[in-house]
């Protein structure tokens, strides 16, 4: 495989880059992926997956190309094509069928069903293939697709709101609303990346809250198909209830989309979305359910939008890959509820996370954190 890119592969690369994030609300559980086909230096056309069991990049950037127009064109693709069969046709053998003669990728596929095979089927029919041209910016894109393909658990972020005290609700379990309208949107368009919402029954209990997308809120340009599109596939929500004390007319069960039950109590037979995960103390074994949604739900990205006991277990258990704290210009006071309900005693058990990014949402400021060792 050639490693040697030019100035000309490196901006045809960042567009399809730019082509696979059009993608991020709609994909899921498939990656994001880009693809620009490029000949003579002139950019023949783009596309991007949309939407799982529909065409791949690669096939709907050449969707209206002909042979004549793709032969000795040069592919650049976020992901390595791939080289099985399944809802949709192989990718590397359809661009060896548009007779493109080089292939320029930014990451092999980590899906042990492909990983490989596509580069070497391309390559036995003499295309030309580099791997690796803007590798980071790829992977960017789809952190959770590959944590769960090479650790089979998802990728979880915690989502927290808090004052400038570091409370997140009144001791009454009040919380609405402490951040504005632009830190809202921007978990709305948290919520529409994600293939699962966790919550607790206290959460569910105190706001009987719908965890649902709310395409009004999201603040996208984008056209009403599209949106039409986000509003229909909503997240798998996810309640925890150790000890079944989830209303049957909760607002959360009434919502399109499905809502899976998490329970430590044994599981009648015939129920659906119920499952039964007993952990320590009768609460639920978080490591199991993270294992489930990913092997058996198909979850890249995970969003916590839990209280502080459930969002402190997944912290205090090192369950997450990522902190997003909205911190509001507000003061709750001392009684108020904290962050996060854990309980350590020594400077040594403090946990380090690592500051990754931080903006203005309105009068709110977002702060993003990925887990790191501790000090």
């Amino acid at each position: 495989m050639s490693s040697s890119y030019s100035n000309a592969d490196s901006q045809f690369m960042a567009q399809a880059i730019e082509q696979a994030q059009a993608g991020i609300y709609t994909t899921r559980p498939n990656p994001n992926v880009g693809c620009v086909i490029v000949k003579d230096s002139e950019v023949l056309s783009t596309g991007f997956h949309r939407r799982a069991g529909e065409g791949h990049a690669e096939v709907n950037a050449m969707a209206n190309l002909s042979v004549a127009q793709t032969s000795g064109a040069t592919a650049y693709v976020t992901l390595e094509p791939c080289s099985h069969t399944g809802r949709t046709g192989s990718c590397a053998k359809a661009l060896l069928e548009a007779k493109v003669s080089r292939v320029v990728c930014a990451m092999q596929d980590p899906n042990p069903v492909v990983s490989g095979k596509g580069f070497e089927l391309l390559e036995k029919a003499g295309v030309q293939v580099s791997v690796g041209l803007m590798r980071e910016q790829a992977q960017a894109l789809n952190l959770g697709f590959i944590k769960r393909m090479s650790q089979k658990m998802p990728r979880v972020t915690v989502k927290m709101a808090m004052s400038l005290d570091g409370r997140t609700a009144m001791q009454s379990g009040e919380s609405q609303w402490i951040t504005g309208s632009a830190a809202r949107s921007d978990v709305q368009r948290l919520r529409a990346q994600s293939c699962a919402i966790i919550t607790g029954i206290g959460s569910i209990l105190i706001d009987d809250s719908a965890l649902t997308v709310r395409v009004n809120e999201l603040k996208l340009d984008v056209d009403e198909q599209d949106l039409a599109l986000m509003s229909s596939m909503q997240p798998l929500r996810v309640v925890l209830d150790p000890n079944d004390k989830l209303s049957r007319d909760a607002k959360i069960l009434k919502q399109p989309g499905r809502t899976l039950r998490v329970t430590a109590q044994a599981v009648i037979p015939g129920q659906e979305d119920v499952i039964s995960l007993p952990g320590a103390d009768g609460r639920i074994d978080l490591v199991a359910l993270l294992s489930h949604l990913a092997c058996e739900e198909s979850c890249n990205n995970v969003l916590v939008e839990a209280g502080a006991t459930l969002a402190g277990s997944f912290v205090d258990q090192q369950l997450f890959d990522e902190l997003v704290v909205f911190m509001a210009p507000t003061i709750l006071g001392a009684s108020a509820r904290p962050l996060f309900a854990i309980d350590k005693d020594k400077m040594g058990l403090q946990q380090r996370v690592k500051l990754v990014d931080q903006r203005l949402f309105g009068d709110d400021i977002r702060l993003t954190y990925h887990a790191c060792t501790q000090a």
